[in-house]
């Protein structure tokens, strides 16, 4: 995959931009100035290579897992599965009528769709076969905005009307942990999108002001000033989230950031998402998925 050629920028937040809760009393991280990209530096160009385009309206939310299968969540909330070159494999229709406005599938055994207006986990297996349905109002006391299937088949919850990052254990169907978030935001008001948890970090984005970092145990760690996101994607070491019409790459560790432009010809206007596995490209539009490889 020719993503790496793209060069380094050191245009974003160093380790020095984010600390620990208990350093503060109110908003422990306020998102940090950055210093604008080089407007004479363009993004790296990348091969795009256009397979075929999966006729899909207005597509939903989506997850690849380890394997590089994408999942799709269609106008009618069915849940597609395609093979990494985006031929179909199957096909979950539920029972009842609902939004999925998150799913995760990473850990390729079990594949989380989380409903948010029937407040309701569906647990599939990797045939897409119904495991389990969990309704949360049995079990929390308060309106779940974002989930997400963590490696050891724990549950994290964003519980909105509380301002507390939940575990949620689908077996015993108990709470785990609780992580208060009121001191972290401070008078701020969030705008909760998406959470995802990789590498043993807890990653969940806040539109209005970034990307708040929890370790595995739900312990605060710091903040990325990445403002004005709904979704991000993770690929190595990197995590990636689409802006500007450019797909960014921000790594993890060594915190530099590289850019990748879309494909030439394409209206960046039109890209509502894009997923990014080992070797493929998913760009996503309101037409359905085009499949790339790079």
């Amino acid at each position: 995959m020719a993503l790496n050629l793209a060069h380094a920028q050191t245009t974003v937040p160093s380790a020095a931009s984010t600390a620990p809760a208990a350093t503060q009393t109110v908003a422990p991280v306020q998102p940090v100035p950055q210093p604008p990209l080089d407007a004479t530096a363009a993004p790296t160009a990348a091969p795009w290579k256009l397979l075929r385009l999966i006729k899909l309206p207005n597509p939903g939310a989506a997850s690849l897992d380890r394997r590089g299968a994408l999942y799709v969540a269609d106008a009618d909330n069915n849940l597609r599965q395609y093979g990494p070159e985006g031929l179909p494999l199957s096909t979950y229709a539920p029972t009842q009528p609902g939004h999925a406005a998150q799913v995760e599938a990473w850990n390729v055994t079990t594949t989380l769709v989380f409903n948010d207006d029937r407040q309701q986990l569906v647990l599939l297996d990797r045939f897409l076969s119904l495991i389990s349905e969990v309704r949360l109002a049995d079990y929390i006391d308060g309106t779940v905005r974002v989930a997400t299937l963590a490696p050891d088949n724990f549950i994290w919850l964003l519980d909105e009307s509380n301002l507390v990052l939940r575990e949620f254990d689908p077996n015993t169907l108990r709470l785990v942990q609780n992580t208060p978030l009121d001191l972290l935001i401070g008078r701020s008001r969030p705008d909760f999108r998406f959470i995802r948890q990789y590498q043993n970090n807890t990653y969940l984005v806040d539109r209005s002001t970034g990307v708040y970092v929890f370790d595995n145990l739900g312990n605060y760690k710091k903040k990325l000033p990445f403002p004005g996101l709904s979704t991000i994607g993770f690929r190595g070491d990197e995590l990636y989230y689409l802006d500007g019409g450019a797909l960014h790459f921000f790594h993890l560790y060594n915190l530099t950031e590289r850019r990748v432009a879309l494909p030439a010809g394409l209206d960046p206007g039109t890209v509502r998402q894009v997923l990014v596995s080992e070797m493929y490209a998913y760009i996503f539009t309101a037409a359905g998925v085009a499949v790339y490889q790079m």
